[in-house]
């Protein structure tokens, strides 16, 4: 028998020697005293029929007081081999009469020897006792036969176990062997897309069990295998080389990862404040290529060659940078309109109604088929990879596969992907689908985000999808769908700051104490960052607290975005007036409850002010991962700072150490408020060192790297297929 059956055999075998031996040890007690009785019943039975046989007799021989006769009736009598002796005492307790064989223990006072049952009966006449007849029984026998029964026991369960045992093996034996079989039919690579009709009908509550758990172990293994902590820009670098054969990359977004204005002082670059930015910009430095993005500053066309692009970063150039214009119809349309007043309330559950109006469908379709033959114009072969950023492009993978279909196209969505039915409310919902699904490899940031795509498309389009597998094949072409958390770059601890100079800075650009604590928030002006909501929670919190007015402020950097859209333009209308309310109502000569900034700030001054921050606070109502709640953790080298994050966000998926809130729930976020400012050093070094930890090694170029491997494998099979198809069609040729 194979060693894996026999083990298998003895998880069976052991449990039943067990039972069966705890079984018999309790019922032997149980059958021996059972049978005791049985026999001592049995005994008593024979003894009252011996003194019936004995009674007329015995009265004869006494009346003629014939002792002889007597004593031969008892020695006749005690021939059967259970009665060891037989005796008559009279009134007075004397023995007068007894068989030959009388133990001399026995007496007529009850005094018995062991392994003898006595069995008394009194003997009248007339109504006058002439005495008692004794008969003393040997006992021996009963524990010989219960020794016997009791060896006669073990030895039915030891047949028992043996029998059972070997029918046990016999059967994990042939029944092994049977399911590995069947198994193996099951999970081989073309068993992937069987029906489930043609599964054993055993095996067919487990299937879709079976995919999904070596789904998640090929991820598992995937993320062992490349240790987190040794993502850098040169391991991202040495993997484009090893694994893509340095492919060139081109990334497509929006936003461009630096703007170029005109002031005063001259044309200033800035960074904008957007999570898209802080993540890809990082993977981009790594990798080279070109970075394909609108042109949206006041002198981004007078820094650009005759070909749109220029050198990025301004100081130290590591990529190269393609602008795209776009006319203000074209803006307000596909951005402002399609984007930012559809998708965008669309994919966010925050109580704005998406509007869809049909201009700004045919703007979008315009503007990614700009991007899209801008794409086909920089690539400098006929299978670049291709990394295509957020919703603002949802058409272009399947733009782009039209005119370059051995591209290997990676979209990572950035914001959250709404249930079935929220995104059926989409007029063009089918185009959508179909334009995502010109993708090789599509991303979100979680795995319930992956698990709402998928029911999408199988709720608006005929594809056939692998849920186990997470891939969804349409018109002949495969799209892997899998979640990867984005994270943002790690920074130098050199070009930091020192963390009591910001501490100190801040307070004094403030004109608040040194001891004052300070709350921060960053957040683009969006309804969907719950900013109302987190001023609310500190005006309750100094309700509930009073003590703490003059001694906190919550300092709000408010980035302007969208200004155009009414929408927006409302939300900055109550986020002011809010935050004027709260200032007067808890009006002290030392500082305004809330300081409202709303304007953008560079990089390295965020970096200060979460530096110099005793609590950040992230509010979201709905967020796809929010970035900021993991640079905030990244510039706390000094291991304090407390991190109040949104139930609502992707990051709340891994940053479990940071105090969670629903942040719809204003005294919950009162009362985590008041915890993070009184919370004591060791417990925030505790939470801060976790934190730090996982998003030092879980950070930008690991999930940059984890796309791009899975790019690489996903290119590989590509050409494989390639090779044989064209193989096959020469072979055809000949043949022909």
């Amino acid at each position: 028998m194979p060693l894996r059956p026999f083990q298998l055999s003895l998880r069976f075998i052991f449990p039943l020697a067990l039972v069966l031996a705890l079984f018999a040890f309790a019922i032997l007690p149980l059958v021996e005293d059972l049978t005791q009785r049985w026999f001592e019943r049995d005994l008593d039975t024979r003894s009252g029929m011996m003194v019936s046989a004995l009674r007329e007799p015995l009265l004869d021989y006494l009346a003629q007081q014939d002792g002889e006769d007597i004593r031969n009736l008892f020695d006749r009598t005690v021939q059967d081999g259970r009665l060891r002796a037989v005796a008559f005492c009279d009134v007075t307790g004397k023995l007068v009469y007894h068989s030959s064989q009388f133990p001399p223990q026995l007496d007529c006072h009850g005094n018995v020897p062991q392994q003898v049952r006595l069995t008394e009966s009194e003997l009248q006449q007339d109504g006058i006792t002439l005495g008692k007849l004794m008969l003393a029984q040997d006992t021996s026998f009963i524990e010989r036969r219960s020794n016997e029964f009791r060896s006669y026991v073990i030895l039915l369960f030891t047949l028992m176990f043996l029998v059972i045992s070997a029918l046990g093996a016999w059967i994990a034996h042939w029944s092994w062997q049977d399911w590995i079989h069947s198994l193996k039919g099951l999970l081989r690579r073309d068993s992937v897309t069987q029906s489930v009709a043609n599964t054993p009908p055993e095996f067919r509550p487990l299937v879709g069990d079976l995919r999904a758990m070596l789904h998640e172990m090929n991820l598992e293994r995937r993320t062992q295998q490349h240790s987190p902590q040794a993502w850098t820009p040169q391991k991202l670098r040495s993997l484009l080389h090893d694994e893509l054969a340095g492919d060139e990359v081109l990334v497509v977004s929006n936003r461009e990862p630096y703007i170029h204005e005109k002031t005063a002082h001259g044309i200033e670059v800035r960074r904008p404040a957007s999570g898209l930015v802080t993540a890809v910009e990082p993977v981009m430095r790594a990798c080279s290529g070109t970075w394909i993005a609108h042109g949206s500053g006041s002198a981004d066309r007078v820094t650009v060659d005759a070909h749109d692009r220029v050198a990025v970063p301004p100081n130290r150039p590591a990529y190269t940078l393609r602008r795209v214009w776009l006319s203000q119809e074209e803006e307000a349309g596909y951005y402002y309109g399609f984007s930012n007043e559809g998708l965008w309330p669309l994919c966010h559950i925050a109580h704005v109604r998406p509007v869809f109006r049909s201009s700004d469908w045919e703007q979008y379709v315009a503007v990614n088929q700009r991007f899209a033959d801008a794409v086909v114009a920089e690539a400098n072969t006929d299978d670049p990879v291709v990394l295509v950023q957020d919703y603002h492009f949802a058409l272009l993978p399947r733009m782009v596969r039209e005119k370059l279909p051995k591209a290997t196209i990676i979209m990572f969505w950035h914001i959250p992907w709404p249930n079935p039915e929220s995104f059926g409310i989409c007029p063009w919902r089918e185009e959508l689908l179909e334009g995502l699904l010109g993708n090789t490899l599509l991303g979100f940031h979680t795995p319930f985000h992956c698990k709402n795509f998928l029911e999408t498309v199988d709720r608006y389009l005929e594809t056939r999808i692998e849920h186990e597998a997470s891939t969804i094949s349409f018109g002949g072409e495969m799209t892997q769908v899998e979640p990867y958390p984005i994270s943002i770059a790690w920074p130098d601890s050199e070009d930091q700051v020192d963390v009591t100079q910001c501490h100190r800075d801040l307070r004094t650009e403030l004109g608040v104490p040194v001891a004052h604590r300070i709350a921060l928030g960053v957040d683009r002006l969006d309804y969907t960052k719950g900013i109302l909501e987190r001023f609310q929670a500190a005006e309750r919190m100094l309700e509930l607290h009073p003590e703490l007015v003059g001694r906190f402020s919550l300092l709000q950097i408010a980035a302007p975005s969208r200004s155009s859209l009414d929408e927006y333009q409302q939300l900055e209308t109550r986020v002011t007036n809010l935050a004027e309310h709260i200032n007067q109502r808890f009006a002290n000569p030392v500082a305004p409850p809330i300081f409202l900034r709303i304007e953008h700030h560079d990089a390295d001054q965020l970096a200060c002010y979460y530096r110099a921050a005793d609590v950040c606070v992230v509010t979201s109502l709905h967020d796809g991962m929010n970035l900021v709640a993991k640079e905030y953790i990244a510039a706390r080298d000094d291991e304090l700072g407390v991190l109040i994050l949104s139930q609502f966000t992707g990051a709340a998926r891994e940053l479990h150490e940071a105090l969670l809130i629903n942040p719809y729930h204003i005294e919950q976020s009162a009362q985590a408020f008041y915890r993070a400012l009184t919370m004591p050093e060791p417990e925030q070094r505790e939470r801060m060192r976790s934190m730090r930890t996982l998003v030092r090694d879980f950070n930008v170029y690991r999930w940059a790297g984890l796309m791009l491997l899975d790019a690489a494998r996903l290119r590989r099979r590509q050409r494989v297929s390639e090779k044989i198809h064209s193989h096959s069609k020469r072979s055809l040729r000949r043949v022909v």
